[in-house]
């Protein structure tokens, strides 16, 4: 059991809502703009989690020499931005027990924040779409600050939000990044499975615990 929890902050790609959907599309409308060959969703999976500019670097970085990746790289972005914000939401799914582990984390008394490295004009339509946003009391975006995760600001500013100690804020989320930042801002944290990860095996994240589902979590967890 987690004990003496007070709130959870919970990842947003590859811990609630399965994106690489909605990423595939965007970029590969992207990259035909660019009049370069449509990607598969596993090279998409292996470059999410890190931030827009993280991905849109490394998916011209399959065609182009870095000199070309900064010629090109606003006009990639400006694209990508505007294929992304139209199918938002349109390609992606909620994973297995995530509304029924948010209702169970409430159910509990438990504050909840979601910390997503998307940027926030895609993360809060997205949320509100597939019907998450009404458990949320708190979201920031990887530009809703001056550093994103695996920076721990996200996550202590949180905590600060809520004036609650970090021991006392669980974090939970798919990848490295979520476990990095987690353990620098002294919250627990816990990882699922089924996520992105930068297609590095789960078992290798310094987290406090693997767990199926979010409703799982929710049953680990006591706010006692």
């Amino acid at each position: 059991m987690f004990k003496h929890i007070k709130a959870v902050i919970i990842d947003l790609d590859g811990t609630m809502l399965d994106t690489a959907p909605d990423f595939l599309v965007a970029i590969n409308r992207m990259r035909k703009e660019f009049g370069l060959e449509a990607i598969d969703i596993v090279t998409v999976k292996l470059f999410v989690g890190k931030g827009s500019e993280n991905l849109i670097h490394r998916i011209l970085a399959l065609d182009y020499a870095e000199a070309q990746i900064i010629r090109h790289f606003e006009a990639a972005m400006a694209s990508y931005q505007k294929h992304y914000l139209a199918i938002n939401g349109d390609y992606s799914a909620l994973y297995p027990d995530v509304i029924q582990g948010l209702q169970a984390m409430q159910a509990k008394g438990l504050r909840l924040a979601c910390v997503t490295n998307k940027p926030i004009a895609f993360a809060t339509p997205l949320l509100k779409k597939k019907g998450l946003s009404p458990y949320f009391e708190l979201v920031y975006g990887g530009d809703s600050l001056a550093r994103k995760k695996p920076d721990p600001m996200p996550l202590l500013q949180v905590c600060t939000d809520f004036d609650l100690p970090p021991a006392q804020v669980l974090a939970i989320g798919d990848s490295s990044n979520d476990a990095i930042a987690a353990r620098a801002a002294g919250c627990p944290v816990l990882s699922v499975p089924y996520g992105y990860n930068h297609g590095e095996a789960i078992q290798n994240i310094r987290s406090d615990g693997i767990v199926e589902t979010l409703l799982e979590a929710a049953r680990l967890i006591s706010i006692d």
